[in-house]
């Protein structure tokens, strides 16, 4: 195009909206949706103007929105409280062996948390003659199942707290959590002198879901762990482990949220970077021959 008055030629602008542009419109009055701000960000990491690591951090930031205590919680049966109505004797040398620094406290019955005992407070034991754990104690909190992932971490901040319980609709322990746990969902796994990687903790039953029962699954679990555990075929000809079982069968690295089908089973990411999949929960879908059966 060209102005007569001027004689200056003028370029017609481009179509496509710049990286600024689609930004812009973001902050605008009226933003667009989150899917389209997360296409932004992987647009931006593609140019390298986020690393990897922010971008992992952000996606995390929008995934903890979305899920809720019963999604990351331990479990009940994984958890290690101690009964203070046994002698002090018949449970430290499991918290010596864990070296958890908070313990749940319960009085004979799982069910009947009494408050969160902490490690160093067990000190005392060794410095006091008269040492009475109950003095020790700590308030416990409660929290549902469906508590939000980012409300429970602004409690936490506000209250102070590291750990809760959780429990069910009827009142029972359901698992618990920590703000580590929390946490890990946006920066990653938090690693320290006591974390072990057991073969033995890469897969963990929790509480059925709609078609049964789910499995909490490290993305590093090899194939040959995940078929004996859940009774699956896939072939380790490709690759070793879930996470490059999935990831090739996605065609790329899943992202966090995502839900996909293989074969009989459904999986859903629950943490993943730019780079790999972390955890993936994973549920069996019904078979016809068992709706033929019903």
């Amino acid at each position: 195009m060209q102005d007569h008055s001027s004689g200056v030629k003028l370029i017609d602008a481009k179509p496509h909206r710049s990286l600024l542009e689609r930004l812009t419109n973001l902050i605008s009055p009226e933003p667009e949706n989150r899917a389209e701000l997360l296409e932004i960000l992987h647009d931006a990491h593609e140019r390298n103007l986020i690393d990897a690591d922010a971008l992992s951090m952000i996606e995390g930031v929008f995934q903890v929105s979305d899920l809720s205590a019963r999604d990351i919680m331990i479990p009940r049966s994984q958890l290690d409280m101690v009964d203070i109505s046994k002698p002090i004797e018949e449970w430290l040398p499991m918290v010596l062996e864990t070296a958890h620094s908070r313990f749940p406290a319960v009085e004979g019955d799982r069910d009947k948390v009494v408050g969160i005992l902490l490690a160093k407070d067990l000190l005392r034991y060794y410095a006091e003659d008269s040492f009475d754990v109950r003095d020790m104690l700590r308030p416990a909190v409660f929290i549902p199942e469906s508590k939000r992932l980012n409300v429970l971490l602004r409690d936490f901040r506000a209250n102070r707290n590291h750990m809760a319980i959780v429990v069910d609709e009827y009142g029972g322990v359901a698992g618990l959590l920590t703000i580590e746990d929390v946490l890990e969902q946006i920066v990653g796994d938090i690693e320290d002198e006591y974390d072990f990687d057991e073969e033995e903790d890469n897969i963990l039953a929790i509480k059925e879901g709609s078609h049964g029962l789910r499995w909490r699954i490290k993305a590093l679990t090899e194939i040959e762990q995940f078929n004996q555990a859940l009774g699956s075929h896939f072939s380790d000809e490709d690759v070793d482990t879930i996470g490059g079982l999935v990831a090739n069968h996605q065609g790329r690295v899943p992202h966090k949220g995502d839900v996909f089908d293989i074969d009989h089973l459904r999986f859903e990411v629950l943490r993943a970077d730019a780079r790999q999949v972390h955890v993936l929960l994973v549920e069996k879908l019904p078979q016809p021959d068992d709706a033929a059966a019903v």
